[in-house]
């Protein structure tokens, strides 16, 4: 049997390689084809442009390794093996199709996370190879992160990398048929920052025909006032001593705007009730073009109403910042004063501490946790549920608790939702022997999703509809959001 494939795509022809799935059900083996750039490199006078599609090209182009990326160095930051790849080409998709001559086939488009500044489609754990198995063709795209993707410019685009994700998808939607998948089938899925990118495009009139199905997990939306990012964009120029323009920051080395973008986003004890009432400080921004307005108010306008959404998260997303050395010191700090400094204040303090009892009894470090959790993450799930009032939505839970960790962490449930409990770096965020069980479930409720629009439990109908708790036990629970209803 030949080891390579290839694909006609509409810009040229590629060749990727064929490899074995796992598992012992479904496709014995699929197509991986990396690196495919969907725009050309956004290097000189593209730099800080909206993406410009790639050029045709003669013969047959290698699809064999992960091309270059927009992440630079170990940032540190992500809990997910993500590796950078040096290079200018960073617009790319990986494609993995369990048969390129199959037609109809429904389509996963992943969009990784990262805080809008950092992450990598080339983790391994983002291979879509158990998804392929199962029959559905897997997409991973790049898009260009930090200031690069969404710093504000007087004179250039907005939210670069939010156009990178729609060329991403349009060029999803002008090839996929070539390797098996239907594009009137395809869905959008992200974790964390990728979890916002997947709610932005489901609020964004501009890109409703280019999927079909949302899957959010652990969503952190940007929705970066106008003000906001203006004030940060120039900030920056002056830190590096040009005009806030394309010219000035034209002038500015890529290693230098890193180093600045890192040092004016450091985040510290100060800064946490700000990052929880306001967000992050780079990310999607209220640009008056492709975002006229927060997505949750474009939700509840009716944008997105007609796609099919499960969204959710982890319970104890940030409980980490609070272990080790930190919970020590917290012992020192009245909880008043914590929870002052974390936003939790006034009237809701109370409502809040009574519904979560069980968390208060385990110590201040795991309250801690879980209020910015809450903040950041938790309450999003059921406020987009309400936003979007009869539009088909199910909820669900991340509850199983890590066997490294105790408790159900940011990106604990990213190796269940594409079957990887195999993959490398596992133990380190999972413990030793997760259940594979655990990633049958809620990974088959993925497939079910992309394939159906429906993951298999009920939709969620009112202020105490059914949420999906996935545990050592799965099991459907009514109100399950109840605990962050004080925050809502």
């Amino acid at each position: 049997m030949t080891e390579y494939v290839e694909v006609q795509t509409a810009a040229g022809r590629v060749r990727g390689r064929w490899r074995p799935t796992t598992g012992g059900r479904g496709a014995p083996r699929s197509a991986a084809f990396l690196g495919i750039p969907f725009a050309e490199a956004p290097i000189g006078d593209l730099r800080f442009q909206a993406p410009v599609p790639k050029a045709p090209w003669d013969g047959v182009r290698d699809a064999l390794e992960f091309a270059a990326t927009a992440q630079r160095g170990d940032p540190g930051v992500t809990l997910i093996p993500e590796p950078s790849i040096e290079g200018d080409s960073t617009l790319n998709v990986n494609v993995f199709t369990p048969d390129q001559t199959a037609a109809g086939l429904p389509v996963l488009v992943w969009i990784h996370g990262g805080g809008y500044f950092a992450g990598s489609p080339a983790s391994p754990w983002y291979d879509g190879r158990n998804f392929t198995r199962d029959g559905v063709v897997t997409v991973s795209i790049s898009y260009r992160l930090g200031f690069d993707g969404f710093g504000w410019i007087a004179d250039a685009p907005s939210n670069r990398g939010v156009r990178d994700w729609l060329l991403a998808l349009d060029w999803v939607q002008h090839n996929i048929a070539a390797f098996g998948g239907d594009p009137g089938r395809v869905t959008v899925a992200g974790q964390s920052a990728g979890g916002g990118a997947v709610l932005t495009l489901l609020g964004m009139e501009a890109a409703q025909h280019l999927f079909h199905g949302v899957y959010a997990i652990s969503g952190a939306l940007g929705d970066v006032a106008p003000a906001r990012a203006e004030a940060f964009g120039r900030a920056l120029a002056a830190a590096a001593g040009v005009e806030p323009t394309v010219a000035g920051f034209s002038t500015v080395s890529e290693d230098r705007l890193l180093a600045l973008q890192k040092k004016a986003t450091r985040l510290g004890p100060s800064s946490m009730t700000t990052m929880i009432d306001e967000g992050l400080p780079l990310g999607p921004a209220i640009d008056g073009d492709l975002l006229p307005r927060p997505t949750r108010e474009s939700l509840r306008a009716g944008v997105g109403a007609d796609k099919p959404l499960v969204i959710g998260a982890a319970d104890d997303e940030f409980t980490m910042a609070f272990t080790g050395t930190a919970a020590t010191a917290l012992r020192w700090v009245p909880q008043s004063v914590l929870l002052n400094r974390l936003g939790l204040r006034g009237s809701i303090r109370a409502e809040y501490l009574a519904a979560n009892a069980d968390v208060v009894r385990l110590g201040k470090a795991r309250l801690a946790g879980r209020v910015l959790t809450d903040g950041m993450f938790r309450r999003t799930v059921p406020r987009i549920a309400a936003d979007r009032a009869d539009a088909p939505t199910w909820l669900y839970r991340f509850s199983w608790p890590s066997g490294h960790f105790g408790f159900a962490e940011h990106c604990l449930d990213v190796p269940f939702f594409f079957d990887c409990l195999d993959g490398p770096s596992m133990e380190a965020l999972a413990g030793p022997n997760p259940p594979q069980a655990l990633a049958d479930e809620l990974h088959g409720g993925a497939v079910a999703f992309v394939a159906t629009g429906d993951p298999g439990w009920s939709r969620h109908e009112g202020d105490a509809g059914t949420v999906r708790v996935y545990d050592v036990q799965t099991r459907d629970v009514s109100d399950a959001y109840a605990s962050v209803r004080a925050l809502i």
